[in-house]
């Protein structure tokens, strides 16, 4: 019977079913940055949540809405890069919000009478009628297997936490935030192929959507973005978290929730031109995010349109974008090839 349910709470699951969330920007509301200081009861909620349906490996992620609001995503074989690797398994998706006891109540798209409750960071999946959960999952949190890595012997190290001195902002901007480097800021050196690993976080913006929820962008060379926003629970467009902008969208999202220490590990070789400078290669670029290649060699055939430098033969800096949100980073290193 509870099989039955099962397969009733998937019924909208195809390859291609995962319809896009928060696709409407929505301004306003509260912006966190700091994961101890949240004041938000949903901060709790939200996040990756992992364990078995009727025997099976599933995995959540419920997205913040503001106001006790969620929307979620369900991965049959686990969360995205670990389990879930092939689009072709299955998925759904779903909402709901907390209740006055402090529950909190999702039910899928389309509702089917079955529900997800959660309570105190424990997950169970209840079908009408039953007196047993056909499904537990517990909330956890990963961390990327890149975090902390150390700058080799030779790299530039453009940020550790003790001072920018490596970088540049706008006349009387900021660019620390306690022991952290903050957005809008742009390396006094500039370079042309190298290996880079930077660490960054995005904000909590429960109420905010679409590009206004932790917008920011690595820019190598100041020409090409690879976006940084929080695109938890999307689908990873080429204008989401991974995405190289206007170029393409990366094999996976591995977004983490925001508030969650990410990383990029990006291998860039720049476009290369003749003596006449004129273009004779495409720059070319292979980024890892958390870990996981989501760009192989990928071509990067124009500068992206909002880029502080547009395409040239001439070297370019590090650039992170500032969108009007306050994302923060740390462990920025370079090395030169």
């Amino acid at each position: 019977m509870n099989r039955r349910f099962l397969f009733s709470l998937i019924t909208s699951l195809t390859a291609c079913s995962l319809i896009p969330l928060l696709a409407q920007e929505k301004k306003g509301g509260p912006v966190f940055t700091d994961p101890a200081k949240v004041s938000d009861p949903d901060f709790k909620v939200q996040g990756e949540y992992l364990g078995t349906i009727e025997g099976g490996k599933w995995a959540l992620q419920v997205v913040a809405l503001g106001d006790g609001k969620f929307d979620f995503v369900a991965y049959e074989g686990g969360l995205p890069g670990a389990g879930w690797n092939d689009k072709k398994q299955r998925t759904m998706k779903g909402g709901g919000q907390t209740q006055k006891d402090g529950k909190t109540i999702l039910k899928s798209d389309p509702d089917n009478g079955s529900q997800v409750v959660i309570d105190n960071g424990a997950m169970k999946l209840v079908a009408p009628g039953a007196d047993k959960p056909f499904g537990q999952l517990k909330r956890i949190e990963r961390t990327s297997p890149t975090l902390g890595k150390k700058a080799p012997e030779g790299a530039v190290v453009l940020f550790d936490g003790s001072n920018a001195d490596a970088w540049k902002g706008k006349p009387g901007k900021e660019l620390l935030d306690g022991d952290l480097l903050v957005q809008g800021v742009t390396s006094k050196e500039d370079f042309k192929d190298f290996q880079l690993h930077l660490e960054f976080r995005t904000p909590y913006k429960p109420k905010a959507r679409g590009q206004g929820r932790g917008n920011s962008g690595f820019y190598a060379q100041g020409r090409y973005e690879i976006q940084i926003l929080d695109s938890f629970g999307l689908t990873g467009e080429q204008n989401e978290c991974g995405g190289i902008y206007s170029v393409g969208k990366p094999l996976l999202n591995l977004c983490l929730p925001p508030l969650t220490w990410q990383t990029y590990d990006i291998d860039f070789k720049a476009a290369r031109y003749n003596d006449a400078d004129k273009k004779i290669a495409d720059a070319r670029l292979t980024v890892r995010h958390n870990g996981f290649i989501i760009h192989k060699d990928i071509v990067a055939d124009h500068s992206t349109t909002a880029s502080p430098l547009k395409e040239g033969p001439e070297d370019g800096p590090v650039f992170f974008q500032d969108h009007g949100n306050p994302v923060r980073f740390r462990n920025v290193w370079l090395l030169k090839k």
